[in-house]
């Protein structure tokens, strides 16, 4: 709270809506609670109670709950029931965002992260930049108007995107998605809105995703790894999301750069000529050849797991995580777990557990939501200056 002081005439006003809206919101989804359960809940005074309220009513954010509970079976009604109020979830929307190499996928969401609808859009991996934003920019505008959310009650947008991301949301390097290496993209794209937009690795959001809905809910030490001929991954120590100095902790797809001969879409080739980096339909092909009992392809997938349990491993040796998550595109094949499992056994001193993404291709839009969720409860249910956009 460094922008706060005695000397702040707001101080004590924001403190008070803070905590009625925590107590409204409950621990888990939001509720409607008297004037009198909100005295216990809050441990304020009844008046100051009843002038919060007022005030939140005014702001949109806390509204009059519309029914009553009905009284315990047996009991009579007595006179009129005690007024109840609840949080508005309503008051406001969070988007969430994946700028992929093959398509744009959207999410929105109320305040409380319940979704009110998706749309995804594929597009060529060879689209220059601009084209891609413009391709976001419709995809967002086409969800807005399907769902009939005004674009003035978005709280926050978050995004998700391949490479190193800065505090400002440039991308200071993204090797996936032609022209998007020095991209301001936090920039760009906050032309569209008039509210704060929050910018993320994809495997960040991916790791914020599984933790948030998926196989990582519970779990506060976590890898998540996106794993593609060049894998990304994120990480969460004690529950919170590790980005490293700069923004580029987890890029084990670089790993090969150190000395290695062959790069990973090599190692996975049936003939002479390497995979396509971004041909996730290729790779697919390989391993179902491989479970058909291709010698070739089996011999490729061999040697292409053993590189990923490689990269994986240093992330796992340093970091000791209780569990390892593994999307992308991996996720969709089968007979990935248990040679992982074996291999991480073999050089890790403690090996994780190892699951597949609960959220296959959602996790990174589903991740991006979770940044513009975090950042909207941060202005409403906490009392410390909200981050510095990512």
């Amino acid at each position: 709270m460094s922008g706060l002081s005695g000397r702040d005439p707001s101080l004590l006003r924001r403190i008070n809506s803070t905590v009625v809206l925590r107590a409204l919101r409950g621990p888990a989804t939001p509720t409607a609670l008297t004037l009198t359960e909100l005295v216990h809940a809050s441990g304020l005074s009844r008046p100051t109670v009843e002038g919060v309220v007022e005030d939140l009513i005014e702001a949109g954010l806390v509204a009059e709950a519309e029914d009553a509970p009905d009284p315990p079976r047996g009991a009579a009604r007595r006179g009129r029931p005690a007024r109840r109020f609840r949080f508005r979830a309503e008051a406001g929307h969070l988007l969430g965002l994946e700028i992929g190499p093959h398509r744009v996928a959207a999410v929105l969401s109320d305040l409380t992260g319940r979704i009110l609808g998706s749309l995804t859009r594929e597009i060529a991996e060879t689209a220059p930049a601009d084209v891609r934003l413009e391709k976001c920019r419709a995809t967002l505008a086409e969800l807005l108007r399907r769902t009939g959310t005004a674009r003035d009650t978005l709280r926050a947008v978050g995004v998700g995107t391949p490479g190193i991301v800065e505090a400002d949301g440039t991308v200071h390097l993204g090797t996936a998605l032609p022209g998007w290496t020095g991209l301001p993209l936090g920039e760009r794209l906050r032309r569209s809105f008039s509210c704060p937009v929050l910018v993320e690795n994809d495997a960040n959001a991916a790791a914020l995703a599984e933790h948030w809905k998926g196989a990582a809910r519970g779990v506060d030490d976590v890898v998540m790894v996106l794993a593609g001929l060049s894998p990304g991954a994120g990480s969460l120590i004690g529950g919170r999301l590790h980005r490293g100095f700069g923004g580029a902790a987890g890029e084990i797809g670089a790993l090969h750069l150190l000395g290695r001969e062959a790069t990973p879409e090599r190692l996975l080739s049936t003939t002479d000529e390497p995979l396509h980096p971004l041909d996730e339909a290729a790779v697919a092909r390989v391993f179902a050849q491989a479970k058909g009992g291709d010698d070739q392809a089996r011999r490729a997938m061999d040697r292409f797991l053993a590189r990923l349990v490689h990269d994986v491993a240093a992330l796992v040796l340093a970091l000791d995580p209780e569990l390892l998550v593994v999307g992308g595109w991996a996720s969709g094949l089968d007979g990935v777990l248990d040679p992982l499992r074996a291999e991480l056994a073999r050089y890790c001193l403690r090996p994780p557990r190892v699951a597949l993404s609960h959220l296959g291709e959602t996790a990174v839009a589903t991740g991006a939501l979770r940044v513009a969720l975090d950042r909207a409860e941060n202005e409403l249910f906490t009392l410390d200056e909200p981050e510095a956009a990512h």
